[in-house]
């Protein structure tokens, strides 16, 4: 395999005149699978990829247009700038055009991508064989997901920037169900490594669960005041996070678009009391990332101009009002404000906030508790309208005390709406959210009481 310095330097060089940038990723990554109490699949994977984007023209006319795929000789670089010329040829001038980015060669440019190995899971496995000795004895199914990751990301362009950062990344998923398939239980864990996890205590948390699933309290549909869990929060605030950026307001297509034009940039969203930030030095254990832009293909968020950008802490809503939107150069200047690209990683903060779930529950009194959410999807983009199910343990709480567990349900309510009708909240933590998990590693979030959710109608799912 060409080392990422070298594929970046024969496609600048291939490229002559004509101005590119180069991001290479090196991704190293271990898994485990399993069901029914018993290890499925296992794999150790060593990933490279490549995408070139080509700029052409002048000042307003400036076009962009990216080739991407897998690079095995010198051959393979030359074919991929010549796409990418030839499509940047063809595209419209970019409404985002600005000069390149000289950021400046890191120190560590010319060091080469670290890899993983099964050590990295080792402790999960031996937990899960334990696990699954307990789990035959007591009638308990468990299934599950664990994955250990490093991504170098290289990015390279003609103007001079040469940077390279090492994201690691781990995430585990763990769901138990009684033998006749009646209750469910998730669990989930994003961390920088997996070295420290104690599967028994995950366990034993999924067996407790299971056990309170085992009456049955009947609620209707409607709103009702619902306790959502650090995960559930996560879900919500991503999805928004995500809708955040600037063009779509300036554009009237999302929540954050004032009445009549413009932004909602300095109104009040949310209580005074709730933060919601993004750090790249973040120095939490695993919640540092990028920190600066990376971008191969152009979207309302991000634009290739931008690459190499410095990132910094940004608040995007800051004491309750919204204080910054996802910017491009070209947003920021239409807006007169500063540049704030979008950070890999999302805190919310509630200053009164204190607690665990368990502690949350017992100062709301009588609501809801939803685990998790599942099967978001926008409703409406105007008020961020969501719908999607709860999933794997819904509880009845009565004084303070779990009472027994209800079904399932739809929800519609906007995760816009919701952070100004907070009744309670607890400490935030480091945790994963079941739906954006996937894509989005890095949220630490509260558990949050909010008075009237809309739990729409009853679902099936379970």
């Amino acid at each position: 395999m060409i080392s990422a310095q070298d594929l970046s330097e024969m496609a600048i060089n291939a490229a002559g005149s004509t101005e590119i940038a180069v991001v290479v990723q090196e991704r190293s990554s271990v898994n485990l699978r399993w069901a029914v109490n018993t290890l499925t699949t296992n794999g150790l994977t060593q990933q490279q990829s490549v995408d070139v984007v080509a700029f052409v023209g002048a000042g307003a006319q400036r076009a962009t247009a990216t080739a991407s795929g897998q690079v095995t000789n010198p051959t393979d670089i030359v074919a991929l700038v010549e796409q990418a010329r030839a499509a940047a040829q063809r595209a419209a001038p970019a409404a985002s055009a600005a000069p390149l980015v000289d950021a400046g060669q890191a120190a560590d440019w010319q060091e080469g991508a670290p890899a993983t190995s099964s050590a990295a899971l080792e402790t999960v496995a031996l937990g899960l064989g334990e696990a699954f000795g307990r789990a035959r004895v007591d009638i308990v199914e468990h299934f599950g997901y664990a994955e250990h990751e490093l991504t170098t990301t290289y990015l390279a362009t003609s103007a001079g920037t040469r940077l390279r950062h090492v994201q690691p990344a781990s995430r585990l998923e763990m769901t138990a169900k009684s033998h006749d398939r009646e209750r469910s239980a998730w669990l989930g864990s994003a961390e920088p490594n997996m070295h420290h996890i104690d599967i028994t205590a995950m366990d034993a948390d999924l067996r407790r669960s299971l056990a309170l699933q085992g009456r049955h309290v009947a609620v209707e549909p409607g709103r009702h005041p619902v306790l959502l869990s650090d995960s559930a929060v996560a879900d919500l605030m991503i999805d928004l996070y995500w809708a955040a950026d600037a063009r779509s307001a300036l554009d009237s297509a999302s929540v954050f678009a004032a009445p009549g034009g413009g932004t909602k940039l300095g109104t009040t969203l949310a209580q005074p009391d709730v933060t919601l930030s993004s750090n790249p030095y973040d120095p939490a254990p695993g919640m540092a990332c990028t920190p600066f832009e990376v971008c191969a293909v152009p979207e309302p968020s991000a634009t290739p101009f931008d690459n190499g950008l410095t990132l910094s802490e940004t608040a995007w809503i800051d004491a309750g009002q919204l204080a910054n939107l996802i910017t491009t150069r070209s947003t920021a200047a239409e807006l007169g404000r500063p540049v704030t690209p979008g950070i890999d990683n999302l805190t919310l903060t509630h200053a009164s906030g204190s607690g665990s779930i368990e502690e949350v529950a017992e100062r709301m009194g009588d609501g809801i508790l939803v685990t998790c959410l599942w099967y978001n999807r926008m409703v409406d983009p105007q008020t961020h309208l969501l719908t999607g199910l709860t999933r794997d343990g819904v509880y009845v709480v009565r004084g303070g005390e779990i009472a027994g567990a209800c079904g399932n349900f739809r929800f519609n309510d906007s995760p816009a709406s919701l952070l100004g009708r907070i009744v309670e909240a607890g400490s935030s933590r480091r945790t994963l959210a079941r739906e954006m998990g996937d894509y989005f590693n890095r949220a630490v979030m509260p558990p949050l009481v909010i008075g009237d959710f809309n739990l729409s109608t009853l679902s099936e799912a379970r």
